[in-house]
């Protein structure tokens, strides 16, 4: 009896302590201040009232330049465990301006998921980017929806509408529940908030950032719709030019529940997916922990690459946080560039945004503004 006593109350005290943990990290605030080019702050509840106040019911930074012109989405954490497309629409919300058109940027496409970490993978709870004034944590985050705000999985999930059977878990993933439906799941109503915003707000091009493990061929590219290749093409022999190696491909027309796919097939918008190196993603990996995320090293996947196992190259200096959201950003400067050279009218002209070589050479955390220094009026928290 004892010792069943003392098992118990062990089990009772990990019970507590595990507790305490996962409700800090579903409740960590993480702030954004606001920006000179953000104009209005509103919520994807404010274009589908039915998410108004739940998990997903995120930050929409709509930042306008004097000019008018088009619009542009750029999407983060559609999965957050690829932190770098966060980071990147961090640094857009915090210091893009524009001198032309608007740019619409969400932090957290799919909040629930970046409230909890994927079961059984020792994922860190949270992260931190250095910075001048100490650091700012985020939380880690998982590729799937939080079961504590959507469950049961079905054992097989039929997407709608094409009625293509996926993997059940993939009910909770928000790159393969596009376009969404108003009496789904969350993670569906989440899609189906977002082509509202796309119709409502008259998007141009709609950009999904992403990354990937080295094993995966989808990887260091752009994915376009077919009425996005040429603009893709375009910007992928610019970067490759000029800055670094970037491929492009075309959405496959058979896999369904894509950003890049539905997007353009169930509105006027361009959608393109931005996918840059993770190693952190990778099966091969060794300890799964803040460092890897951060720095991209790891001997393992070195491994994997000498043996011919990935579609990316790695080596000793690894794919750092600092290379991956620099590549996002110089992607999508490049990307402005080139729409707005061949739609004069519906031009979208960012400034004050890093591209690849600054962010390498002074790290995220130069542009990320200490908001204990910023008017409260222009923080907000993811």
């Amino acid at each position: 009896m004892l010792r069943k006593s003392i098992i118990i109350a062990l089990g009772l005290v990990l019970a507590v302590f595990s507790g305490l943990s996962f409700y800090r990290s579903r409740h960590l605030k993480e702030p954004v201040v606001a920006g000179p080019g953000v104009a209005q702050v509103k919520t994807l509840g404010d274009y589908f009232a039915p998410l108004k106040g739940t998990a997903n019911d995120a930050n929409v930074y709509i930042l306008e330049g004097p000019k008018p012109g088009g619009t542009v989405l750029v999407l983060g954490g559609s999965h957050p465990e690829e932190p770098a497309g966060r980071l990147t629409t961090w640094i857009l919300a915090e210091n893009a301006a524009l001198d032309q058109g608007r740019l619409i940027v969400l932090n957290s496409a799919n909040r629930s998921a970046s409230t909890v970490t994927r079961p059984s993978g020792a994922y860190p709870p949270d992260y931190t980017i250095k910075t001048a004034w100490g650091g700012q944590t985020f939380r880690m985050g998982d590729r799937w929806s939080n079961p504590l705000d959507q469950w049961p999985d079905p054992e097989v999930y039929i997407h709608y509408p094409s009625k293509q059977n996926l993997a059940y878990m993939d009910i909770r993933n928000l790159n393969r529940d596009w376009p969404g439906r108003p009496n789904g799941t969350l993670t569906e109503k989440t899609c189906y908030a977002l082509i509202q915003l796309i119709v409502r707000e008259d998007v141009d091009i709609a950009i999904d950032l992403h990354e990937a493990e080295l094993q995966y061929p989808v990887i260091s590219t752009i994915v376009a719709h077919p009425k996005g290749l040429d603009l893709a093409a375009m910007a992928s022999m610019a970067l490759s030019d000029e800055e670094f190696k970037i491929g492009m491909e075309k959405s496959p027309a058979e896999l369904r529940g894509l950003s890049h796919r539905e997007i353009g097939d169930s509105t006027k918008a361009i959608p393109l997916l931005f996918e840059s190196p993770e190693p952190f993603l990778d099966a091969t990996r060794g300890r799964t922990d803040a460092r890897l995320l951060l720095e991209g090293k790891d001997d393992f996947v070195v491994r994997a690459g000498k043996r011919g196992l990935l579609f990316e190259k790695i080596d000793e200096k690894g794919w750092p946080i600092d290379v991956r959201v620099g590549r996002h950003c110089s992607t999508l400067i490049q990307v402005l560039t080139v729409w707005s050279q061949d739609h004069a009218d519906r031009a979208v002209v960012m400034k004050n945004v890093p591209k690849y070589a600054e962010i390498i050479q002074k790290g995220v955390g130069a542009f990320l503004h200490d908001p204990a220094k910023a008017d409260p009026k222009k923080v907000y928290y993811e």
